[in-house]
This record gives C-alpha cells, sequence and structure tokens, in this order.
C-alpha cells in the first residue's frame, strides 16, 4: 500500500495530503531540488506496475523488488539508481531480531522506496527531512542519505540487545544450576551471523558514495554519508566481535558438557569396579563342584563375605582419593 506520497520544492512540501501514483508522477519537472517521494509498504504487484510505467522503473531493479530478497547493494541504471537496504529490529519479549528489506528507487526528480516486512519504519526519516529544509532541497540524495541514516542507526538497539543475550549466555554456561544453554547459543549465533549479512554488504556501496563514486551525490551531502558509513562500520566490528565472542561461549559450553559427562562415566566405572570384585568372588564360589578348595571349611562363608567387604572398602577409597567418587 502506499504509505506517503509527496511532493517538495525547495525544501518545503508542496502537498499536505497523500498523492496518488499518476498525480507524484506529473509533478516532476526536472528542476533541481524539486522531488517526488513515493513511500510503498509491501505493494501488491499492480501497485509495483503502475509505479514502474509512471516512473520508468528498470524492470530488472523492479523484479529485485518484488522478490524481496536481497542483498545489501547499490546498482545504477543510465540515470536512476536502485539500493537495497536490510532492516533490523530487536524484540525485548521474544529476544529475538527480526529483519525486513528497503528498496529505493532514486532517479531524476523522484524517490520511491519500498518496505518489506516489520523492519524499519521511513516515518521518521521523512519528518527528520521535512525539518531540515536546507538538506530537502539538495533533492533526492538527501532522502537516500535519511533512509540510511535511520536504518543504521536501528542496528546500534540490535546490537545492544544482542550483546545482553550473549552476557546471559555467559552466565548460564559457568552455572551449575541451570541446563547448559546450547540451543539457545546456536540460535544466537545464527541471528548474529544474519545481522552481519545485513551490515556488512552495506559498506561497499557506502564506500562507493563516500569515494564520489555517485555523481548525483554532491559534496555537501557526501560528508553526512561519510557520518553514515562510520557508523555502519562500528556497528561491522561489533558485529564481529560477537560472532567471535559466540563461537567461544559455544566452544565453552561443548567442553564444560564433555566434562560433565567425563564426571558421570568416572562415576559409573568407579560403582562398575566396586561391585565387579564382590561379583567376581561370588561367581566363583558359587560354582558347584566336588573338590573345591575350602568348601567344607566351617569359616569358608564368612571369609569369603569378609574378601567382598574389604575389597569394596579398599576400592572405593582408592577412587574417592582419585576424585572418580
Amino acid at each position: 500500500m502506499i504509505v506517503d506520497c509527496a511532493h517538495y520544492r525547495d525544501g518545503q512540501r508542496q502537498h499536505e495530503h497523500v498523492m496518488s501514483i499518476a498525480e507524484a508522477a506529473a509533478c516532476r519537472t526536472g528542476i533541481p531540488g524539486d522531488f517526488v517521494w513515493v513511500g510503498l509498504h509491501e505493494p501488491t504487484n499492480q501497485e509495483m506496475e503502475e509505479v514502474a510505467r509512471e516512473f520508468g522503473l528498470h524492470e530488472l531493479a523492479v523484479e529485485d523488488a518484488e522478490r524481496a530478497h536481497q542483498r545489501p547493494k547499490i546498482e545504477d541504471y543510465d540515470d536512476s539508481y536502485f539500493l537495497v537496504l536490510k532492516t533490523a529490529r530487536y524484540h525485548d519479549e521474544s529476544e529475538t531480531v527480526h529483519f525486513g528489506e528497503i528498496d529505493v528507487f532514486a532517479g531524476p526528480g523522484y524517490i520511491v522506496s519500498v518496505r518489506h516486512g516489520e523492519g524499519t519504519a521511513l516515518s521518521g526519516a521523512r519528518r527528520r527531512l521535512e525539518d531540515r529544509p536546507d538538506l530537502l532541497k539538495t533533492g533526492p540524495a538527501a532522502v537516500i542519505w535519511a533512509i540510511l541514516d535511520q536504518v543504521v542507526d536501528d542496528y546500534l538497539p540490535v546490537a545492544e540487545g544482542i550483546d545482553d543475550d550473549i552476557e546471559e549466555v555467559e552466565q548460564a554456561v559457568f552455572d551449575d544450576d541451570v541446563q547448559p544453554p546450547t540451543q539457545r547459543i546456536y540460535f544466537l549465533k545464527r541471528e548474529v551471523i544474519e545481522f552481519h549479512r545485513a551490515v556488512w554488504p552495506l559498506l561497499a556501496p557506502l564506500d562507493r558514495i563516500e569515494s564520489g563514486g555517485i555523481t548525483a551525490v554532491d559534496a555537501e551531502m557526501t560528508r553526512y554519508f561519510r557520518d553514515v558509513g562510520d557508523h555502519a562500520r562500528r556497528i561491522d566490528e561489533t558485529v564481529n566481535s560477537q560472532r567471535e565472542l559466540l563461537t567461544s561461549v559455544l566452544e565453552a559450553n561443548l567442553a564444560l558438557v564433555s566434562v560433565g559427562q567425563n564426571e558421570v562415566v568416572k562415576q559409573i566405572s568407579s560403582w562398575a569396579a566396586i561391585i565387579a570384585v564382590p561379583t567376581f568372588i561370588a561367581s566363583v564360589y558359587g560354582m558347584n563342584f566336588e573338590h573345591m578348595p575350602e568348601l567344607h571349611q566351617r569359616i569358608g562363608y564368612p571369609v569369603a563375605l569378609l574378601a567382598m567387604a574389604v575389597s569394596v572398602v579398599v576400592l572405593y577409597r582408592f577412587f574417592r582419593r582419585l576424585g572418580w567418587i
């Protein structure tokens, strides 16, 4: 559906109401600083076809936007650009990360943003730009910066939430009173890997913009993109640290589980050895042969029981001293 559709001129919004796609396309004048911004959320095929037809979007970019399972990238099509961003949102109640996608079409006099999933809403970026007419005058480049800045800023609460989860599993790993959190560590590691896939590919498009590879971005706006790139690189460093830490936590958890299993095996082996000796003695004296030694001795039975008791005590003290029991 259409979330918002507005026409901007000289840093000011020209209409209070949400325009239709056809009205927005008709407002394109080609004058610098004069553009329309169409915001869509999970549009239908008919809506995407209408937007593509009215703004002349490239069919390959439209196909990528409809599939909504792309990696972060920036592609240029003659005089227009197609940008893909991955959004992330941390849910405190479920302690999970939900990912979404934003596809941005930018060209002379227009910006079309397409959101998929539950991730970042762009209403905040739109309000922020409307409060900065000086930036809004620069045209579509300012919108791309605002979207990028909001997406990257929203990564920070996700990184902090994952940090808290890692601390919890670290404490659980070394707490003997709780079950080993192997499953949670595994799913947490998967979330971190998915988060890394959202952040790391974004660095290349930002580097391209910062280095002047996108001619549509002037020197003034490049400074703002450089700030976003710095934030994104710091988030990427944090994610890499989280991956390494989770690997260490998982290895420590498996090592402790293995140690616990070894302790159980030691105890079982100790008691098996203790039981084996009297069992052996009883089995020998339980054989019904006529010429067995001590078979007719009056003290044979007590001596056999005493031998069993002594062997049990000796073996118990031996394994106790080794720490197996």
